[in-house]
C-alpha cells in the first residue's frame, strides 16, 4: 500500500505545470525587481508625443582598446542575456552599449506607439549621441539583427561591422503566412504561460533538450504573465509581432556596404507566422541552413561561420563557439 501511495505521489507531480517547479516570480512591465547584470541607465526619451524611459547598459573596460561594439537583444528577450558577452568583451578592452528597446525589458512600454524598425534604430541612434559615441561596431541577435540591418543601412557612417547572430528576417513571413491583426496577436500573446514558452523554445531554440542555463531567460518572460502589468506587454509584443511581419528587411540586404559577419546555428527552424502557413509550406520556412548561405551572398564580401546543430542562441548554447567567431571578426 505505501509503494502505490509512493507511485500515485510520483505520478500526480508529475501532471502539476511546469510554471509550479520552476523559479518563475511575478515581474512588473519594466522588470523594476529584477537585477541586470551591470548598472542600468536611462535615457529621456520624447517619442511620437510618448515622455519614454529607454534603458541600457553601458559597460567600462578596464583597460580600452578604443572599440565600442553594441550588443541589440531578441524579441523574447532583453539586454540581461548578453551578461556574458559583454564580460568577456569587455575584458578584452571593449567599451559595450546594451539597450533595451522601447517596448522591451526594462524600458517604457507605450500603449500607443508606431513600431517600426526605423523608429527603434533612431531610438538606438539616440542612446550613442547621448554618449557620444561616433563610431561602433554593431551586434544583434533575433529581432535584434532586424534592427541591426535598419540601423546599418539608415548610419552607416556609425557602424565599423555587423554582426548578425541568427537573425530573424532572412525571409519575407508575408509570402509564406496569412496576415494576423494586432487584435487577434494580442489574444494570442495573453493566452502565454511559462509552458507555452518553454514549449516554444525547446522546439525552435534547444531540439527538445533542456539545460540549466536556459532557465533564466525563460523565467524573465514567463514573469510578466504572472503580473497585472502583463497586458501592457502583450500589447507591445502583439505590435513587434506586426513590425517584424509587415517590414522585412531582407529585401535591402544586397544595400548593405559595412564589413558583417552571420554567426548562424543551423540547427534553427525560427519563422514568424509558421503556424499560419499552409501546411505545404511550413517545412520550407526557417531553413537557416540555406538561408544564411543566402544572406551571405546578398551581403557583398560578407563573411559566414555556421554552427552546426545549434538553433536559435548560439551565445547561450554554444558559446564558447559564439565568442570565438564574434572576438575574431571584430580584434
Amino acid at each position: 500500500m505505501k509503494y502505490l501511495r509512493k507511485t500515485l505521489a510520483l505520478v500526480l507531480l508529475s501532471s502539476v505545470p511546469y510554471v509550479l517547479f520552476s523559479q518563475v516570480k511575478p515581474l512588473d512591465a519594466v522588470l523594476s525587481e529584477y537585477q541586470y547584470p551591470y548598472e542600468v541607465h536611462y535615457l529621456n526619451l520624447k517619442s511620437q508625443n510618448n515622455d519614454l524611459k529607454m534603458a541600457y547598459m553601458d559597460v567600462q573596460p578596464k583597460k580600452s582598446n578604443g572599440k565600442t561594439i553594441m550588443l541589440l537583444h531578441g524579441k523574447n528577450f532583453n539586454g540581461a542575456y548578453w551578461g556574458k558577452t559583454a564580460k568577456d568583451l569587455s575584458d578584452k578592452g571593449f567599451r559595450v552599449i546594451i539597450p533595451d528597446q522601447i517596448g522591451f525589458g526594462k524600458s517604457s512600454k507605450p500603449q500607443s506607439y508606431q513600431f517600426s524598425f526605423s523608429q527603434l534604430a533612431e531610438n538606438t541612434k539616440a542612446i550613442l549621441d547621448q554618449l557620444r559615441i561616433e563610431k561602433t561596431i554593431v551586434l544583434g541577435h533575433s529581432m535584434g539583427g532586424m534592427v541591426a540591418a535598419r540601423f546599418a543601412l539608415l548610419y552607416p557612417e556609425k557602424v565599423q561591422k555587423l554582426i548578425l547572430e541568427n537573425p530573424i528576417g532572412l525571409e519575407d513571413y508575408k509570402t509564406f503566412a496569412s496576415y494576423q491583426t494586432i487584435d487577434q496577436a494580442y489574444q494570442a500573446e495573453l493566452k502565454n504561460t511559462a509552458e507555452t514558452y518553454k514549449n516554444y523554445q525547446l522546439k525552435f531554440y534547444y531540439d527538445n533538450k533542456w539545460k540549466d542555463e536556459y532557465q533564466p531567460w525563460l523565467d524573465l518572460i514567463a514573469g510578466w504573465t504572472l503580473h497585472k502589468d502583463y497586458p501592457q506587454v502583450a500589447w507591445d509584443a502583439a505590435l513587434t509581432s506586426d513590425m517584424i511581419y509587415n517590414q522585412p528587411v531582407c529585401y535591402e540586404f544586397k544595400n548593405i556596404k559595412t564589413p558583417t559577419l552571420l554567426i548562424i546555428g543551423t540547427r534553427d527552424r525560427t519563422a514568424i507566422g509558421k503556424d499560419r502557413a499552409p501546411k505545404e509550406l511550413q517545412p520550407k520556412m526557417g531553413q537557416y541552413q540555406i538561408l544564411g548561405k543566402k544572406t551571405q551572398q546578398e551581403i557583398s564580401g560578407s563573411k559566414l561561420v555556421e554552427i552546426e546543430n545549434v538553433g536559435h542562441l548560439p551565445h547561450i548554447e554554444v558559446y564558447p563557439e559564439f565568442f570565438n567567431a564574434l572576438y575574431e571578426f571584430i580584434k
